[in-house]
């Protein structure tokens, strides 16, 4: 994938016959005009590397996904939340091969109908544009058949690296049965975490890292980590942006995506799931509350769920009886959305009456973030109300994880923990707090206690790539 610097300045390709090829397969003039419009250096390739610059922000925070590799042979699903970053994420990965790529963004309608096939887009690849290094497929999820769509150009071996992404997994999943496996590596891009806004920072010094930590960690429990979000340097514009981006994800994704009838019944589960992150989830209750049926509620929190507003987590109970085996708990994946549902921005959040519930949900949204796709998360909770907030399984190894705001002095585990260890055997306990880092063992099980900054550290050193 890498080039020297000589081609880096963007030599004429062959897409410069873009402006005398025929184009016999072409539906219409239209089409090519939009393709050109979207691809300007098909026309000016070297202008392609300021070209591409305007999708790019000025200020880019480095994304731990940038190391996953690019294949000839597989595509790259980055799936997200939108604003996520994940478009960025997609260029600044196919910077090395400027200008020698395809884009096209599915939103629009006329490229979304233009090639009703992959068929019919390998056709034109092949015969007219046998220049092309690489093709990026932005929003696919607004394709149809977007699964089959992408399966289709893997299939067909054109020998280069096809990116995809799309806000939201419903249709690559649900409206095909065909799979993507051992065709596509997939890659959730979630919003910022604390690894990643820390790294940006460039502080050598430990006193300039545990002061940063300490400031960053409050805007995520207050605002969340949304990149336009930590990248704005007001209260008031953050609240605008993370306004807007509720009402995008109700409103846009809701109304016109996946075509709810009742979006006041949507929004008000939204509300009330915010308020009870956490909790087990009690859809009846639920369903009364917002004048629908049950079946109405479990679909709506699908598709939150598809959407990447929240994720449903479920018991842990390794075939022990006495575990509750079906309710599952609610977590949002990034507070600043959970906070605004609530109209709440209080940022001393010691005076918070939901701080423990913050806490337990920004714990949620790291491990979120980074988690490989084949580890699982799960929460524990047994008949007696003894209660593990987290629990991941890692392969061989089981991971407890407790989150608690303030600690006192000389710290003790809880009884909750106690019975989990003694049921369990897990390899670790982790603590997460707001003000110690300590240890500590029992006869089965190390114990650590951690504060945000070490916890996102212990992250990224155990599940990161």
């Amino acid at each position: 994938m890498s080039r020297d610097n000589e081609s880096l300045t963007c030599q004429p390709s062959t897409f410069s016959l873009l402006q005398t090829a025929n184009f016999p397969a072409m539906p219409s003039l239209a089409l090519q005009n939009r393709i050109a419009q979207f691809n300007p250096w098909l026309l000016a390739p070297g202008e392609a590397l300021s070209q591409v610059r305007r999708y790019l922000p000025e200020r880019y925070i480095p994304r731990h996904a940038q190391s996953v590799p690019l294949h000839p042979e597989r595509a790259l699903l980055i799936t997200g939340p939108r604003q996520a970053g994940k478009t960025t994420l997609a260029w600044r990965l196919l910077l090395d091969v400027i200008p020698d790529i395809l884009f096209l963004n599915m939103e629009d309608s006329l490229l979304r109908n233009g090639f009703p096939s992959p068929l019919d887009l390998v056709d034109f690849l092949r015969h007219d544009w046998p220049a092309v290094r690489a093709i990026f497929i932005d929003e696919i999820q607004h394709l149809p058949e977007a699964g089959l769509f992408l399966k289709g150009l893997v299939d067909a071996r054109l020998g280069i690296p096809i990116l995809a992404t799309g806000s939201s997994a419903f249709d690559l999943r649900d409206r095909t049965r065909e799979t993507l496996a051992g065709r596509a590596t997939r890659c959730f891009l979630g919003p910022l975490s604390m690894c990643e806004l820390l790294a940006a920072e460039s502080l050598d010094s430990p006193l300039a890292r545990s002061l940063a930590s300490r400031k960053l960690f409050a805007g995520q429990l207050t605002f969340g980590g949304y990149p336009a979000v930590c990248l704005a340097a007001k209260p008031e514009e953050k609240i605008t942006i993370l306004s807007d981006l509720v009402e995008a994800l109700i409103l846009r994704d809701a109304s016109d995506i996946f075509r709810i009838q009742r979006v006041d019944a949507f929004r008000r589960l939204l509300v009330l799931l915010a308020g009870q992150v956490g909790s087990l989830v009690n859809y009846s209750e639920l369903a009364a509350l917002c004048s629908v049926d049950v079946g109405t509620i479990i679909s709506y929190v699908e598709i939150m769920e598809e959407s990447h507003i929240l994720n449903k987590v479920t018991p842990y109970a390794e075939g022990k009886r006495r575990e509750i085996t079906g309710t599952p708990k609610i977590f949002f994946l990034d507070n600043g959305i959970r906070n605004q549902l609530l109209f709440n921005f209080q940022s001393e959040t010691e005076l918070r009456p939901d701080r423990g519930a913050l806490l337990e949900n920004w714990v949620f949204s790291e491990i979120r973030k980074i988690l490989p796709i084949q580890d699982s998360l799960r929460f524990w909770r047994s008949k007696s109300q003894a209660e593990m907030d987290f629990v991941i399984v890692h392969g061989s190894e089981v991971f407890a994880i407790e989150a608690k705001h303030t600690l006192p002095a000389s710290p003790r585990l809880s009884r909750s923990a106690i019975s989990f260890i003694e049921a369990y055997k897990p390899t670790r306990l982790i603590v997460v707090n707001t003000s110690q880092d300590t240890h500590g063992e029992t006869r089965t099980t190390p114990v650590q206690y951690m504060t945000p900054a070490a916890f996102c550290g212990w992250l990224e050193n155990k599940f990161g790539r």
